[in-house]
């Protein structure tokens, strides 16, 4: 079963006019912000995202480190960011793609007269044709 709240600790620091946002326990999971606000909701949707990918890719998730464990450089603030995995997960399917389809030039054309929106029709005759 997946685990629906995911609670890590980041390490923030200030670099110049941005706020820098680390998380030590997933390696190449980092963003930043304008101020610390910015910086904490950047982290967020980083590390949901981040988190998403790892389970769609099957990897292991680790172990968030115990804050009293980790050792933050001098210029470092640990605070804990946590996401909701089953709503991320939830907006993920309900996610609109964009698809290029290529169609003869005299139904695009009679389409366009007949006021056609194409990403409603393609959707139609998807979920006909997969009986959903």
């Amino acid at each position: 079963m997946k685990k629906d709240v995911r609670i890590y600790p980041a390490l923030l620091s200030e670099d110049g006019k941005y706020v820098c946002v680390r998380f030590p326990d997933l390696p190449g999971c980092n963003t930043f912000g304008k101020d610390y606000a910015d910086a904490i909701a950047s982290a967020k949707d980083a590390l949901g995202g981040h988190l998403l990918c790892m389970e769609d890719d099957n990897d292991s998730i680790p172990t968030p480190s115990p804050v009293n464990k980790l050792q933050p450089e001098e210029d470092e603030v640990a605070v804990l960011i946590d996401v909701r995995m089953d709503i991320l997960r939830k907006e993920e399917t309900k996610k609109s793609v964009s698809k290029n389809v290529t169609i003869p030039a005299w139904l695009n054309e009679m389409a366009i007269e007949n006021k056609i929106n194409f990403s409603s029709t393609l959707q139609e005759a998807l979920r006909e044709r997969l009986g959903v």
